[in-house]
């Protein structure tokens, strides 16, 4: 379906072209004055000077051709030269059953679908999720769905940070502690054990120490460094480790992020790339693409056009040893073989915005992805407390993210438990459902690229621009419905019409908007423009509702276009939480 503002700007055109105007100026946009009018053109300022014309003449001349038209009810030209329109009720009452016979509502699946991959999430193995990982894997997820939602096939890549030093370290220790077990013994040439020799507690907790150790002792370090060389290069017993390291990482990995109902489709980590480095850079070298400096291999990465310097992209130390660049090229390698995407997109910390700016224009100029692939770094900035500080327990130190989901889960169930009419397990699951709300709504409402302060109170409120208050909106909905169905009404046969008072059309506006706002939450990779709109959607439907009656209206007819808009209403809404991630509950 075309976008109303769209199909309102091709009534514009006409009227322009007709008054003997270029139609290009028949650019609409929304009313930041929505009590002078719906929508807004500007177009007769800017052809006042090709045509040496005054702009309220031009627009006066396009007012006039605008007076019969079929979707604008009321054209006003006013000084100096806006054009000010609002639309007929029964035009936005047609566009709204259009929209509801529609499955996807109205919004338009891409003509010629692109090949995308989100890389997202990017947690280091034997390492717990604290709370500075949420953000990758909430926008991506997002990111993900509203690019599914507008027909693309997209694949999501956690992309594990599995490889190299902190391997070596976790080894170095193991070894120390349990210097018994078969891995360590060169001569070992049987089977090793299936079952890992370390629980995830211990595993996490092996990390820390190893690397406190490795600050504190030269020679501590040497063997962790040693431990890295002889696992890269494929020493028995250490693979063996590093598979059980693995598999019990990803197992708890897969937990934590089914708990955020984030889900990937690839588990790929820096391991996969290996492979892929040395006939990576023997071409790079061979082509001439390469060169020594200061002792390390790079790529020069600088351009005519740079107002300042972007430093070589760094492929190979000068002990040979590989880095974050080697790895990144080489899986551009691996995807471009594997899934030739037209787009990949990186949901990243913005602190990494240089090292993907030289990644990616090594990848160009050496041809490992094609010049027409477009990768895109989408930066984001840090979840912060309300010191403005990196977000901490009540005792300072960082928090893990599972501890955060249930402190959230707590805080909900205490305020769904305050005034609950449902049973306790119905009070805690719900408590689940909207918790999620309250940490992605959270997150996803502040453009990505900012930092923001993550406040529990504010986020767990039902009041105000969150995602219980969201989730309220659309229980409230339901609510009527089931009641309205109660009453032995059928659903059968409803259809909207011309609005009855000015909330209703207001409602019937914020609704009509949602192929729109999909589009551009999608071409500019901005979920909260999103959580703008259901905002703004849940707002204009609780006017409504509190000016409105529903269930008592006399009018049959009415009703029933009552309750058609908010089984539209309440699809969106779904529709829109489902792209960010969470649901509604039942009730509240």
């Amino acid at each position: 379906m075309k976008k109303i503002i769209d199909l309102v700007a091709d009534e514009l055109a006409e009227a322009f072209e007709k008054a003997g105007y270029e139609r290009s100026y028949a650019k609409v946009t929304l009313s930041n004055r929505p009590d002078l009018c719906e929508y807004q053109c500007n177009g007769a300022m800017a052809g006042a000077k090709a045509y040496k014309k005054a702009p309220i003449m031009i627009a006066e001349a396009v007012a006039e051709n605008l007076k019969d038209s079929r979707c604008i009810e009321e054209v006003n030209a006013v000084k100096p030269g806006f054009i000010n329109m609002k639309l007929r009720n029964d035009y936005v009452a047609g566009f709204l059953n259009d929209m509801g016979a529609d499955d996807e509502l109205g919004v338009e699946k891409a003509k010629e679908p692109k090949m995308i991959l989100v890389d997202y999430g990017g947690p280091n193995v034997a390492k717990p999720l604290h709370v500075g990982h949420p953000r990758s894997a909430i926008i991506g997820e997002s990111i993900k769905r509203i690019a599914r939602k507008m027909g693309h096939e997209v694949l999501g890549d956690i992309h594990l940070g599995d490889w190299g030093y902190q391997m070596g370290l976790i080894i170095t220790e193991l070894r120390e502690r349990k210097p018994q077990l078969p891995y360590f013994d060169d001569n070992f040439q049987g089977e090793y054990p299936s079952e890992a020799p370390f629980t995830i507690s211990e595993l996490e907790e092996i990390y820390p120490t190893a690397s406190q150790k490795a600050k504190e002792d030269e020679t501590y370090r040497e063997e962790a460094l040693n431990a890295t060389y002889l696992l890269q290069n494929g020493h028995r017993g250490y693979t063996a480790v590093w598979n059980h390291i693995m598999n019990i990482s990803v197992a708890d990995l897969k937990r934590n992020y089914a708990n955020l109902n984030v889900e990937f489709d690839l588990w790929k980590g820096e391991a996969d790339a290996q492979a892929y480095i040395p006939d990576m850079i023997e071409r790079l070298k061979k082509e001439g693409y390469a060169h020594i400096d200061e002792g390390a291999l790079v790529i020069d990465v600088q351009e005519e056009t740079d107002t300042k310097e972007v430093p070589p992209c760094m492929i190979q130390k000068s002990d040979g040893a590989s880095l974050y660049g080697t790895t990144d090229l080489a899986t551009l390698v691996q995807r471009e073989a594997d899934y030739h995407p037209d787009k990949i997109i990186y949901v990243v910390d913005k602190r990494q915005e240089l090292h993907f700016l030289q990644v990616f224009r090594a990848s160009k100029k050496t041809g490992i992805v094609p010049e027409e692939t477009h990768l895109r770094f989408l930066g984001f900035g840090t979840m912060n407390g309300k010191d403005g500080k990196p977000f901490k327990t009540r005792e300072g130190g960082v928090m893990r993210l599972e501890n955060l989901i249930a402190e959230i889960e707590e805080e909900m169930y205490k305020k769904i438990a305050e005034n609950r009419t449902v049973a306790e397990d119905e009070a805690k699951e719900t408590a689940k459902i909207v918790g999620m709300s309250a940490i992605k709504y959270g997150d996803l409402s502040n453009q990505a690229s900012k930092d923001y302060v993550f406040d529990v109170d504010r986020f767990t409120s039902f009041e105000g621009n969150t995602g219980p208050y969201i989730l309220y909106t659309i229980v409230r909905i339901k609510s009527i419905l089931n009641k309205y169905q109660a009453q032995g009404k059928s659903f059968e046969g409803l259809a909207i019409e011309s609005a009855h008072n000015e909330s209703e059309k207001a409602l019937m506006l914020e609704v009509a908007k949602y192929n729109e706002v999909m589009e551009t939450a999608y071409e500019e990779l901005a979920p909260h423009k999103v959580c703008a709109y259901i905002y703004d959607v849940a707002n204009a439907f609780n006017r409504f509702y509190h000016e409105t009656k529903i269930l008592s209206e006399e009018n049959e007819a009415r009703q029933k276009s009552y309750i058609a808009l908010l089984i539209l209403a309440k699809k969106v809404l779904e529709a829109c939480i489902d792209v960010l991630g969470f649901e509604a509950p039942e009730r509240m």
